[in-house]
């Protein structure tokens, strides 16, 4: 993998001026530049190979590599600095590739939402399926060397060459842009679900709430790109696994190591697909084996501990799965400091779930011990409708009649981690990163230019104006203000001004906390605690406006990341910009397809309280309790006095956490402490309520085997391999759940179960 090295006969400073004036030229000629610049160009690229082993920065004094420590060594030891400019890639294989992938990932990534364990589509699976159809679009088209082929616009267009980089990157963006499911679908799955309520569509008002609050976020990024992508601190771990895919198929291919690690990928991926037939439907013991299920079953309090097989059965404790689908690729690259802080708030878990249910704190013995549902105190479930007036406010003479909905104590616990985790992030942020983020914001004040490697190579490329940001918020915002009132979504026009702002200050923390250690926390509960406050009793508009609070995080925080992405593989901004927007747009309308035949199709099933191991409502479940319990039962629910006053308090308490390690780094100077990101600990207090949990332990000894023991004690092999090995399992994994959830598991309308025998029991597949 050939990386930039600061070369003898031109110096990083050099680089930068040459890249500096180099000409800025339009958007359709993002590949035009002068023959003598671009070999002056290939002249710092082309000496990186031969010096890499003599860079200081990644061997040691005895030629061994260093292990990767800090951002900036993942960054450049990761990270190829190559760049071409001239490579074509606004071509027809590009758009049809990207568009024709953003059809596809739409359409699954909605499906995908109601599973009982839901799985996103991997970017990692659009990434092969985008490569795949990009080199046989660049064979079956006649390109240069064809007799069929002419050297004009068209037929460039059409197929300029081999399948390059830049086209892989943009089509990949934009389809797994389309692949993120829309919240606006949950919001619409909601009122049908449990309101009888149908968004009009006709009129457009479904449409342009979806786009509105989608887009609106893109702005946000713009804003802030100058210090959440540029700096080199900004590391977003989850990018290396793609730019390490993008280089082993595009680049060096004729380097003997290359092709090493090519061939690792392609036989990692078919093994796991082959794999996963079996703890998938063959054999899913496979997926949540636990030795004290087998010992001991028919027992309540062994399945709330010890299951974790099936959705909502239990936490998993001393369970070891290897279902790929479930694991995917995050042990391979999230940083030791967030697995860490997971593995120590599942730990909590174990210990906190069970005593909260022992002790019968909320009445927990009268419900479900793991259940997302709202239920009457004798543990039935709660109607909701019957406390709720036409506009979704609260009848109080009939909330007086029928009393206060219920939760399982785990999920309250779930939330109060959830609302800890808010509060820690801000302070976690501003502790350890708040001088590199003011560093930055000042230095662009000052027109001081970015000292990053990978930013430097970008700037022969023309920016996104600011004005394109902006352009598009206010297009989104006229959008979302329009609907808001037409479809009497009880939110007033000054709410949803403030959703926006509050949503664009929390940004610089909320995106700081994804690119460095790779977690976005859930802040859609603060945003619900605050539209309670503001618009009390109104479960509509308290959906609304976290709607369009925390999707414009979601979304800033996507495009940020793609940016990112861009700039790690030299993808011209603009690009980025045009290639997200379109699969925004086009994701968004297939998501509410896809939602509304899946509601209309599968009622009872989402309605019920486990689902099957194919369809489960736990998501929507999930989202409309929180909206009734915040908007219109607020006040009575989680007010002072309320039996769950302890959860709004969770954000108050989070903003302490942090403090306590940092405090005693600042004493002590335990290196250790900087591995304790209180944010991560303390959303996972309750991670364990919901969805299947038999594979934490399998997740765990992954995670800690690449990030601890290979990463410290086999550094070639980590920079080599590791992030291959996650894209490879993550890959083969997906693709075997696309083809088995079409052909066996009932989204193609056939479900074919495989017989029962003793590694597929009836019943629980743990036996628990």
């Amino acid at each position: 993998m050939a990386r930039d090295i600061e070369p003898n006969a031109m110096d990083a400073r050099e680089a930068a001026d040459l890249v500096e004036h180099l000409p800025h030229y339009s958007h359709e000629k993002e590949g035009s530049v002068s023959n003598e610049k671009l070999d002056k160009l290939e002249s710092v690229n082309s000496q990186t190979a031969e010096e890499l082993e003599l860079d200081d920065k990644l061997y040691d004094e005895r030629g061994r590599e260093k292990v990767l420590e800090t951002a900036a060594d993942f960054s450049r030891a990761l990270v190829s600095s190559e760049d071409d400019p001239s490579l074509p890639i606004h071509t027809f294989r590009m758009w049809f590739t990207g568009l024709g992938l953003a059809v596809f990932g739409a359409v699954l990534g909605m499906l995908f939402q109601f599973r009982p364990q839901v799985i996103s589509v991997s970017a990692l699976f659009l990434q092969l399926l985008a490569f795949m159809i990009g080199n046989v679009l660049a064979a079956i088209i006649p390109g240069p060397g064809s007799r069929f082929h002419r050297d004009n616009w068209f037929w460039n267009f059409m197929n300029p060459g081999p399948f390059n980089i830049k086209e892989h990157v943009a089509s990949q963006i934009m389809a797994n842009t389309a692949a993120t499911a829309a919240q606006a679908c949950f919001v619409f799955a909601s009122d049908d679900l449990f309101y009888g309520i149908t968004v009009n569509v006709c009129p457009g008002n479904a449409i342009f709430t979806l786009l509105a609050s989608q887009l609106i976020g893109y702005g946000f990024a713009g804003m802030f790109r100058a210090f959440l992508v540029y700096p080199t601190v900004m590391l977003y771990p989850q990018n290396l696994i793609y730019v390490n895919l993008f280089d082993v198929l595009h680049r060096s291919k004729g380097e003997m190591l290359q092709g090493k690690r090519l061939r690792f990928f392609w036989i990692v991926t078919a093994a796991v697909f082959v794999y996963e037939w079996f703890p998938e439907w063959i054999a899913p013991l496979l997926g949540s084996f636990n030795i004290v299920c087998l010992c001991a079953r028919n027992s309540n309090w062994v399945s709330y501990i010890f299951g974790g097989a099936e959705g909502n059965e239990g936490m998993g404790l001393m369970g070891f799965g290897v279902d790929w689908a479930n694991i995917g690729s995050q042990p391979f690259y999230s940083p030791l400091s967030t697995q860490i802080s997971n593995y120590v708030g599942w730990a909590i878990n174990y210990f906190l779930l069970p005593a909260i249910f022992a002790t019968n704190v909320w009445h927990s013995q009268n419900f479900p011990f793991i259940s997302q549902n709202l239920f009457y105190e004798n543990g039935t479930i709660y109607d909701q409708t019957l406390i709720l007036n036409a506009d979704q406010s609260l009848n109080k003479t009939a909330y007086a009649i029928y009393g206060q909905p219920w939760q399982s104590g785990s999920t309250v616990i779930y939330n109060l981690g959830i609302n800890m985790s808010i509060g820690a992030t801000f302070v976690h942020i501003g502790l350890w990163y708040g001088k590199d983020i003011w560093g930055a914001f000042i230095d662009y004040i000052r027109g001081k230019p970015v000292d990053d490697h990978h930013y430097l190579r970008m700037k022969i490329y023309r920016e996104v104006p600011m004005w394109w940001y902006a352009a598009v918020t206010l297009a989104a915002f006229v959008m979302a203000m329009v609907c808001a009132y037409t479809e009497k979504s009880g939110l007033p026009w000054w709410a949803l001004i403030v959703a926006l702002v509050i949503a664009m200050l929390c940004l610089p923390f909320y995106g700081a906390m994804w690119a460095v250690a790779a977690f976005t926390p859930v802040i859609s509960n603060m945003f619900q605690m605050l539209a309670s406050a503001l618009i009390p009793g109104s479960s509509q508009a308290n959906m609304y406006f976290e709607l369009y609070s925390s999707q414009s995080l979601t979304q800033a925080a996507g495009m940020l990341g793609d940016l990112k992405l861009g700039q790690y593989t030299k993808l011209p901004p603009r690009t980025t910009f045009s290639v997200q927007m379109a699969g925004t747009i086009v994701g968004a309308l297939l998501n509410y397809v896809i939602m509304q035949t899946v509601v209309r199709n599968e009622r009872a099933i989402l309605l019920s309280d486990e689902g099957t191991r194919v369809w489960s409502g736990q998501q929507v479940q999930s989202y409309n309790a929180n909206a009734v319990l915040w908007g219109a039962l607020g006040k009575e629910i989680y007010g002072p006095g309320g039996p769950y006053f302890v959860v709004p308090l969770g954000i108050v308490i989070g903003l302490a956490l942090p403090v306590i390690p940092w405090l005693m780094y600042r004493r002590l100077r335990w290196e250790w402490l900087k591995l304790v990101n209180m944010a991560v600990l303390a959303y996972n207090i309750g991670d364990l309520a919901g969805g299947t949990n038999g594979y934490i332990n399998t997740w765990m000894a992954i995670g800690l085997t690449s990030h601890f023991y290979i990463r410290k004690y086999r550094a070639g092999w980590f920079r080599k391999y590791n992030y291959l090995f996650g894209a490879a399992v993550d890959g083969g994994a997906q693709i075997f759940v696309f083809i088995f959830s079409f052909a066996l598991a009932g989204a193609g309308g056939v479900t074919v179960a495989f017989p029962n025998w003793a590694l597929n029991p009836v019943g629980n597949a743990d036996y628990c």
